[in-house]
């Protein structure tokens, strides 16, 4: 039976907004393959969380109190290289995407993204896919 949690792709969900994060670790734990392992809506904590946890895939927004998204990810990637980010933000900005995908982001969307897009993202991430 344990062998079943196991395989399960574990998020960590770093945005915050309370009522968004909520939204989202829902989507995420109806699913029978994902479980939410952590959330926070500092980008500081989500550097430490993420060291505690290990999560599989880590949804980041990049506007943060704290450390903002970019320096959040590139945190998480200088230590754990092999981390998995999908940014999500309320801005479609060519700015902020090249940002993110410069500090290691594997995917990119907006927060008006489909329950069903983002937890394909979230499989296709979680398989090494960009």
């Amino acid at each position: 039976m344990g062998n079943i949690s196991e395989e399960k792709i574990r998020t960590m969900i770093v945005e915050d907004h309370f009522v968004v994060r909520v939204g989202l670790a829902a989507i995420i734990n109806s699913q029978p393959d994902m479980v939410n392992v952590a959330e926070t809506g500092n980008g500081r904590q989500a550097v430490d969380l993420f060291e505690q946890h290990r999560p599989d895939v880590t949804l980041m927004d990049l506007r943060l109190p704290g450390l903002n998204g970019v320096e959040a990810i590139t945190a998480i990637l200088a230590k754990f290289p092999r981390a998995r980010i999908i940014v999500l933000s309320s801005f479609g900005g060519s700015e902020n995407v090249f940002r993110a995908f410069q500090a290691g982001a594997r995917s990119y969307f907006l927060k008006d993204v489909k329950g069903r897009e983002l937890v394909e993202a979230i499989r296709a991430v979680h398989a090494g896919q960009r």
